[in-house]
């Protein structure tokens, strides 16, 4: 059974920075499309920034520049370091993945396994 279990998250004031990770369990993910994604209070879900296999990121225009993706195959796992945090990050953080090779590994991909999220908040 495929498991995505997130961590990192937590409250930091403004211009702070975090490192977010995602363990994966129940299988391999170095053949797939990985990412983050995240949804603020009120708001829809949104793509933050993926990583292929090929290690090609995508990442959403307001992140860019502060947020980086990476991964660690060997431990399947994926992290994201963010920087310059801005009170408009403050949402859940999810993990997720899918394995269609012909769907585009982009930041607004959609997504077959996801994580259960872990929450930043941005003071201001």
């Amino acid at each position: 059974q495929v498991q995505l279990v997130e961590s990192g998250g937590g409250s930091v004031q403004a211009g702070g920075s975090l490192r977010l990770s995602c363990a994966a369990s129940g299988y391999t993910w170095r053949n797939d499309c990985v990412g983050w994604f995240r949804q603020a209070p009120g708001k829809q879900r949104e793509g933050v920034a993926t990583i292929g296999s090929d290690g090609i990121t995508s990442y959403r225009d307001s992140v860019k520049g502060r947020f980086t993706i990476s991964k660690n195959n060997a431990k399947d796992t994926l992290y994201l370091q963010m920087n310059s945090l801005k009170p408009e990050d403050t949402a859940m953080y999810y993990c997720a993945a899918h394995t269609t090779p012909w769907r585009p590994c982009k930041y607004y991909a959609a997504m077959d396994s996801w994580g259960k999220g872990t929450l930043v908040t941005i003071s201001s």
